[in-house]
């Protein structure tokens, strides 16, 4: 194991579960479609954060922090995608349910059937898939970060390697955990009522987030 293994696991412990964009998507989508959709959506987040951390390994995330165009594009991309999630919520919280087409990145929960179940769990997944992919300071995190708990004589390969398998594995007990403590929150907000009012504040916030992120600099 890493020689500097403790003091990682602390760090990562609390960079885990800093909120962020991705903790309110499975906050919604666990509040709104229940526990099974928030560990999904956890799910998708931890394949994005191991594609960061596979890139940060094999060195492919230092062509991402010393491009500054290509930062910018990704961190455009990701904005973007927020506010779309967000501008998405909102509307659906200002009108009253009833079946519609699933749209691309949306998380129906008024249509009912196997197919919009189905659609919406794709959608959950894809959501936390995507908000990490399209964060570009999560590469720059695992860029920074592995290396400093790299111990002299350590290979580096090796260790950085696992450590971003340990980091991925805390990320993925982290968000099991998290999406059955909404189970219990989740049963009491199914009314329309409820799920409109939790859709509005979601997508404000995805909003704010997404213009301080176009707006944010390295």
């Amino acid at each position: 194991m890493p020689e500097m293994l403790l003091p990682f696991l602390g760090v990562v412990a609390v960079l885990t579960v800093t909120p962020g964009p991705d903790m309110l998507l499975v906050l919604r989508n666990g509040l709104r479609l229940g526990p099974h959709a928030a560990w999904l959506t956890g799910l998708g987040c931890c394949l994005g954060i191991s594609c960061h951390a596979a890139a940060a390994v094999l060195g492919l995330s230092a062509v991402l922090a010393a491009s500054a165009g290509a930062y910018t594009a990704v961190k455009t991309a990701g904005a973007v995608y927020l506010a779309y999630l967000g501008v998405r919520m909102l509307l659906g919280s200002l009108r009253r349910s009833r079946p519609a087409p699933v749209a691309v990145g949306d998380v129906p929960g008024d249509v009912p059937g196997d197919d919009a179940a189905a659609a919406a769990r794709g959608a959950a997944f894809r959501q936390g898939l995507l908000t990490n992919l399209l964060n570009p300071k999560i590469a720059l995190l695992f860029l920074t970060l592995l290396p400093q708990f790299v111990g002299p004589g350590e290979p580096r390969l090796r260790t950085t390697a696992v450590l971003a398998l340990i980091f991925l594995g805390l990320a993925v007990v982290w968000w099991r955990l998290f999406s059955l403590a909404l189970n219990p929150v989740s049963r009491l907000l199914r009314g329309e009522r409820a799920r409109r009012a939790l859709d509005g504040i979601a997508g404000v916030l995805l909003i704010a987030i997404g213009v301080r992120v176009a707006l944010d600099h390295r």
